[in-house]
């Protein structure tokens, strides 16, 4: 299926579920900035809906991401409402989200009908401050009105908020998680560095050209790693030593801007 096909089947069933309520869909993330692989990649998408979500809506919309994630690709969603754009807020509340992460509560909730991760009045998301931001820049509006119309522009300081959470953890996991992390502690460094908004690959390419020898060559292991094109294996020592150059590197362009 092509990915025009794709989109068309998502978006006229998630249509058909919200009905009226519909508003738009719009692609974020690694395939709206030209680094999707279709072996590792999410589908990154946000819905805008007129107004909230009731719980069969949102039993509805589990239903149908627990049978068509990963088919073919995994797909992570967010449900967002004119209001909540228009009055917005860090973390960002939102209506319903699903990633593969979710898969196992949906599935555990919709079977016993004890709905706590639907059902819950202040669910609120830090990552939206990234998506939204990511969108702004570089996003694709599927259908719906324009992006500049219906999605807010997000400060600064709450992207760097959003993405320094997940920069944390990476410099936790780098070695659990060596390719992504890997990727994102580079991409966070060229945002705080230079304000550039980028791709894990386009990441992973910069630090091709900017880090020193031997961080160059852990960078390019993950690089044919994250395309697939061969397993390489990773040592601990260059994994914490690329982590520890570009967190001291941070480290120096935080102090240099509170000078």
């Amino acid at each position: 299926m092509s990915m025009e096909n794709y989109f068309n089947k998502l978006t006229n069933s998630i249509r058909a579920i919200t009905e009226e309520n519909f508003i738009g869909i719009y692609i974020h993330g690694s395939l709206a900035m030209g680094g999707f692989n279709p072996d590792r990649s999410d589908v990154d998408i946000l819905v805008v809906v007129k107004n909230s979500l009731d719980i069969p809506t949102q039993c509805k919309l589990a239903k149908f991401m627990l049978a068509n994630s990963n088919d073919p690709y995994p797909i992570e969603v967010s449900f967002l409402t004119q209001k909540q754009l228009e009055n917005w807020t860090h973390p960002s509340p939102y209506e319903f989200h699903f990633s593969e992460g979710w898969r196992r509560n949906f599935e555990t909730e919709l079977l016993t009908g004890q709905y706590e991760a639907i059902n819950v009045n202040h669910k609120v998301d830090p990552d939206l401050a990234a998506h939204i931001t990511i969108l702004n820049h570089r996003g694709i509006r599927w259908e719906g009105p324009p992006i500049d119309d219906i999605f807010p522009v997000i400060p600064r300081t709450h992207y760097l908020s959003s993405i320094l959470a997940d920069f944390q953890d990476c410099l936790k996991n780098v070695e659990a998680d060596p390719v992504y992390c890997v990727l994102n502690l580079i991409r966070v460094y060229w945002y705080v560095k230079e304000g550039v908004i980028s791709s894990k690959l386009e990441a992973g390419e910069y630090g091709l050209t900017s880090f020193p020898q031997e961080s160059k060559e852990t960078t390019q292991k993950v690089i044919e790693s994250y395309q697939g094109n061969r397993v390489r294996e990773f040592h601990k020592e260059e994994l914490t030593s690329i982590r520890d150059y570009i967190q001291s590197e941070i480290g120096q362009l935080e102090k240099e801007s509170t000078v």
